[in-house]
């Protein structure tokens, strides 16, 4: 019986304020404190006004950051650790309308790893994508017009991308309903996942086949640069904020078994 493979998870953030004056959307990587192997990720694309938009989608990641330094796996399971940072930031968001005066909205992505397992949850059009090996597993479908439209064969993807409403979104944070919430798992992981948080003004550039190839054969860091500068040149001086986080499970030497979190494989 073959020894247990380690793996290392390499992460990496990254934004561009793309041609817009203003950059409303947020993104961060965390380790747990105390918990070993277990981090999270997240990111959110504000809508909203002048500084209402970062302002909706700071609460998304202060909420995601308090509520995971306070997760407790005995009593609370990841979905459940996802859901609460969601529907709570939305609370938040919405509390402000009234003592602010813009309108501040979010869309939010909230992705967990633990040893061996990964949860997510999504709200809105920033999309979160698994990679194994360049090959696509799985994305999360956006709470968009568009994609219902595409969903009912009305609309094809191509479509999607030029149409007028493109940015009509029938879920997200701060809004009067309360927000629609996605989640996803994947367990067993294996040296090779990569997964892919990232707002809808780095997506609207890249094919899901161009992000698999540049994933699997470039660190976190170098593929966050190739992604961002695809998309500035392909949005031709009209593009929006781009925000994306990576992380990457990399297969790693027994002799540094001691010093990374240890991922069954």
């Amino acid at each position: 019986m073959s020894a247990k493979k380690r793996y290392q998870a390499e992460a990496c953030v990254a934004k561009h304020t793309g041609d817009r004056t203003e950059q409303q959307d947020r993104a961060a990587v965390f380790a747990h404190p105390t918990r070993k192997g277990t981090l999270m990720a997240v990111l959110a694309d504000g809508m909203g006004g002048h500084s209402g938009g970062a302002m909706a989608a700071e609460q998304v990641i202060l909420k995601a950051k308090q509520n995971f330094e306070a997760f407790a796996p005995a009593s609370e399971s990841p979905q459940d650790l996802l859901r609460s940072i969601i529907d709570e930031a939305h609370i938040v968001i919405k509390l402000t309308r009234f003592t602010s005066e813009q309108d501040p909205h979010s869309t939010a992505v909230v992705f967990m790893m633990q040893p061996d397992r990964a949860d997510w949850a999504h709200c809105g059009d920033s999309r979160f994508y698994h990679f194994r090996r360049g090959e696509l597993v799985t994305r999360s479908l956006d709470h968009s017009l568009v994609e219902e439209l595409v969903r009912k064969g009305r609309l094809d993807a191509e479509g999607a991308l030029r149409h007028p409403n493109r940015n009509v979104l029938l879920s997200c944070l701060g809004s009067e309903r309360e927000p629609r919430v996605d989640l996803g798992h994947a367990s067993p992981l294996a040296g090779g996942d990569a997964f892919l948080l990232c707002s809808d003004g780095l997506w609207a550039y890249i094919t899901e086949q161009e992000m698999g190839q540049i994933l699997d054969t470039q660190s976190p860091r170098d593929a966050a640069s190739t992604l961002i500068e695809m998309a500035r040149q392909r949005a031709r001086g009209g593009g929006d904020n781009i925000s994306l986080a990576v992380v990457k499970l990399v297969e790693v030497n027994s002799k540094l078994r001691t010093e990374v979190a240890r991922y069954g494989g």
